[in-house]
């Protein structure tokens, strides 16, 4: 398993692209590919890594929030033999483990059991993200023990609770603990309120080490009609998509869509807005497994993307689902 890019080896992939992008390599929006039918049956049978799997034991975890109402359902142990039958079929062939917003006192439990999973080879998690706080003052010790080089790949701190002030991120702890993860080759997960994504431009400029990744592309409601919110949204992605030690993660948005009735074409505005702000080389497929489930099924979530992303050529297909995540995360 190789490790991750480092922040040298990211800035010079960038400019590689970059330049191929000037010579007429980059998708031009708008322009449908004519694919030939061996192109349609490969984009049919195409390789997908997750990095975007959660699963979880409530035997071995204490996980609060799936007690919460509107997600009582998820309340429940999902485990890998249960994402295995979520994702039959699909052509999963690795996932990166998420974490699952444990309580901190059960965090080197998460982390240890992760770690074990990922050295197995009878399951597809060969990776993972962490929990972590990284406002705390005891994080510096806890990702020094937990982290192992080879598995553990970055952390994640969901900031969109209820209970989480705005701002949380821009404190100087914070940010000192996010460039620790740099300086530890870890990457970051931002995971937030969809009209908070404009901070996060702020944390990343403070951690220019850092390696960040937008989750759920970058929360924002599908079903808004809010034009202010809309437009912070879209302002905090651009400036993101602007730094280029940060690629985004097309996950999660489902499960802010009408439920039942919703259709590829209801995702299909965020989707797009994300895929052309960070372009080809920047963006990583994640099924949000088994939340997902609050509004679709794992299959439903994968084939409305596919669709939503079928104009585009198939060297961008295979790159959002597969290569991307095999380049960014070090995998083999």
């Amino acid at each position: 398993m190789t490790q991750p890019l480092d922040r040298r080896e990211f800035l010079s992939h960038a400019s590689a692209t970059a330049l191929a992008a000037g010579a007429g390599a980059v998708f031009l929006p708008g322009r449908t590919p004519h694919l030939k039918a061996d192109d349609v049956n490969d984009l049919a049978t195409m390789p997908i890594i997750d990095t975007h799997q959660h699963l979880w034991d409530l035997s071995k975890f204490n996980i609060p929030w799936t007690k919460n109402e509107g997600v009582k359902v998820l309340n429940r142990d999902y485990l890998t033999t249960d994402y295995l039958k979520a994702t039959e079929g699909l052509n999963v062939v690795k996932a990166v483990y998420m974490e699952v917003d444990v309580h901190p006192d059960h965090q080197v439990k998460e982390a240890e059991h992760i770690k074990r999973l990922c050295a197995s080879d009878d399951n597809p998690t060969v990776a993972a993200v962490i929990s972590g706080r990284p406002s705390s003052p005891e994080f510096a010790a806890y990702i020094k023990k937990v982290a192992d080089g080879k598995y553990i790949k970055g952390v994640r701190r969901v900031l969109h609770d209820a209970q989480i002030p705005a701002g949380l991120c821009l404190e100087p702890q914070f940010v000192k603990n996010v460039q620790l993860l740099g300086d530890m080759n870890l990457s970051y997960d931002l995971c937030m309120r969809s009209g908070e994504v404009i901070d996060t431009v702020k944390l990343v400029d403070q951690c220019p080490e850092t390696r960040f990744i937008l989750d759920h592309c970058g929360n924002m409601d599908v079903t808004s009609t809010d034009e202010k919110a809309i437009n912070t949204w879209k302002r905090g992605v651009r400036e993101l998509a602007e730094r280029d030690n940060v690629i985004c993660k097309i996950s999660g948005i489902v499960v802010t869509a009408k439920p039942k009735t919703w259709k590829p074409a209801d995702l299909a505005p965020v989707v797009n807005y994300c895929l052309d702000s960070f372009g080809p080389d920047r963006v990583v497929f994640g099924g949000d497994w088994p939340v997902c489930t609050l509004k679709a099924s794992y299959a439903q979530w994968v084939n409305a993307l596919k669709e939503i992303v079928s104009t585009r050529s198939a060297e961008e297909q295979r790159k959002l689902f597969h290569d991307n995540a095999v380049r960014h995360y070090g995998l083999s």
